[in-house]
């Protein structure tokens, strides 16, 4: 009989071990697939509303991969594939039986005609690296760049003459370097006969849009990979006061005490002006957070301190509100007897204690 009892409960903890281990099983792989599908449907919808209707859309990861059929412009479909938020590089087949892409690095090249290249920016110069047909192409890409250039840049003219594989025409680059002209600092695209890189930073979304866009026209059918970044904020400068405030409130708390009558959430009459400086103090930076934090002697049971303690936090919170500082700007805390500052064997060390202390809090 004790065996018939037992084998149940085990069966059931046995089971109940097992179910958290099969909904992740079930629940990862099922996450992982949302961003797929996620990104799938946005690129499907951003073509159909540029009116591609015959594409397939498939992704690993981030990485998209489109297989169009009929007359459509593989240069457009990646420029709109490229331009969905979240795609990290787009490589477009075409025909209606896709055909594997070889490995060799040099056969996109000869498919694109456009050999490998290095367009980019600084602050200081525009940097073009390639080989170009003739002296004619070299010329025509060295004007482009003269009217890009401001009075700030210099031309890094890094062109060769190849009349077998060179770029035939300078309008290939044309697209990128206006693109790219655009902003300040490092950016640059990068074509080594299978991927187009873009890297650096760009000024703005729409400016993101245009590099990857001229990307995707110099070089039809090659893999997009996107990594130019957007500039991030820029950090809100603090005012004078609220740089200083943490120095000040320390300053303060060294020089005014907040006391309580003893038993009570009642601030002492030596104490009423400290909360008045207080409010002060805190008005003179309004972006700033602080935590009142109440705390008691140890005449009372440590159950009875530490709601005792909390009531001096809302206190004198409430207060420092009714004297126009913000409340969400304070949070009331009490610690009951636990951090006494001055001994609890002595009257004065008793008020000492019976005390609310104001302290920055982290994160502002």
């Amino acid at each position: 009989m004790p065996g018939l009892v037992r084998r149940p409960l085990v069966i059931w903890l046995l089971a109940a071990l097992a179910v958290p281990v099969l909904l992740t099983a079930v629940l990862i792989p099922a996450k992982a697939g949302t961003t797929e599908d996620d990104l799938r449907d946005r690129t499907v919808a951003a073509l159909k509303a540029r009116g591609i209707e015959n594409a397939s859309v498939d992704f690993d990861g981030r990485d998209a991969k489109i297989v169009v059929t009929g007359d459509v412009d593989p240069a457009q479909i990646q420029a709109i594939a490229a331009g969905v938020e979240g795609v990290r590089s787009v490589r477009v087949e075409g025909g209606s039986t896709p055909t594997p892409t070889p490995a060799s690095p040099s056969a996109p090249a000869e498919e694109s005609g456009v050999p490998a290249f290095e367009v980019g920016r600084s602050n200081q110069s525009i940097r073009v690296q390639a080989p170009v047909r003739s002296q004619a192409v070299k010329d025509a890409i060295s004007a482009e760049v003269e009217q890009l250039l401001g009075p700030d840049r210099q031309y890094d003219d890094r062109t060769t003459i190849d009349p077998a594989n060179g770029i035939a025409d300078a309008a290939t680059l044309s697209a990128l370097l206006r693109a790219l002209a655009i902003g300040t600092g490092d950016a640059s695209v990068r074509y080594d006969g299978d991927t187009v890189t873009l890297s650096g930073e760009v000024p703005d979304q729409a400016t993101k849009a245009t590099v990857g866009r001229a990307a995707a026209k110099a070089v039809p059918g090659a893999v997009l990979a996107d990594q130019l970044q957007l500039p991030k904020p820029p950090k809100t400068a603090l005012s004078e006061p609220c740089r200083t405030f943490q120095t000040r409130l320390a300053e303060f708390s060294r020089q005014y005490k907040i006391n309580f009558l003893s038993g009570t959430s009642i601030v002492n009459d030596a104490s009423k002006p400290s909360v008045v400086r207080a409010a002060a103090l805190l008005k003179t930076c309004t972006t700033v957070r602080v935590e009142v934090a109440g705390h008691t002697d140890n005449l009372g049971s440590p159950a009875t301190s530490l709601p005792l303690s909390e009531r001096r936090a809302a206190a004198v919170k409430a207060e420092l509100v009714r004297l126009g500082v913000t409340a969400n700007r304070i949070l009331a805390h009490g610690y009951g007897q636990a951090f006494p500052i001055a001994s609890n064997a002595t009257g004065a060390g008793r008020i000492a204690n019976r005390r609310a202390e104001l302290r920055v809090v982290q994160g502002n």
